[in-house]
Parts: structure tokens; sequence; C-alpha cells
């Protein structure tokens, strides 16, 4: 599991591959257009593609010449889950952490009183 989660964390690291993605939401594209579209190299955008490739978030089919590419079947449930752990993980620090603040300002509004009495 955890190969798949850095496959797919690797993937979406760099801002053209996650472009890519976005582009794909849209509605399927040849190499050659998100090449064009983002400004760079047949080469370089193959690597792009490769990755997400890879990582199972593109799949592509090459008619004649033209190699189309479009979304994975892939839907990141494992990502988003192992996500949620750790948003669930830091929400109970910060609620804990508010706690303790929370705590030290009512001491003081209390401290304060005493100090005026």
């Amino acid at each position: 599991m955890h190969a798949h989660l850095d496959a797919t964390f690797a993937a979406l690291s760099d801002v053209t591959r996650r472009g890519v993605l976005e582009q794909l939401g849209r509605s399927h594209a040849s190499i050659t257009e998100l090449a064009d579209r983002f400004d760079m190299t047949l080469t370089g955008m193959k690597k792009h593609v490769e990755v997400l490739e890879q990582a199972g978030l593109v799949t592509t089919e090459k008619i004649g010449r033209v190699r189309t590419c479009k979304l994975g079947p892939r839907r990141l449930e494992e990502e988003a889950a192992w996500l949620e752990r750790y948003r669930q993980l830091w929400e109970a620090r910060f609620d804990a952490l508010e706690s303790v603040v929370e705590e030290l300002k009512r001491k003081e509004r209390n401290d304060g009183r005493k100090n005026k009495g």
C-alpha cells in the first residue's frame, strides 16, 4: 500500500501533472494538445503522462499516430482515507490546544479579578 501512496503523492507533487489532471477532468486530450497547452516539449509531456499513468491516475490509448489521454479509473479513496486520518489527528490536537488556551484565558481573567479586589 505504501508504494501505491508514494506513487500517487509523487505524481500529484508536480504542478504540471496536477494541471494535466484538471485538464483531463474537463475533456480527453492528446499528448500533443497537453504539451501545447502547458507550453512544453512533447518529450517533457510524455514523461509527465508516464508518471501519472504509472500511478493509475491517467490512461492512454494510441489511435493511429495520436496518443489520447484520459483520467484513469482510480478514485483516490485510499489517499483520501490516509489524508482524513491525519486531518482528524490534527483537528484533535488543535481542539486540545484551544482548550488549553481557553483555560489559560479563564485563569488570567480570574487572577486579574483577584488582584483588583
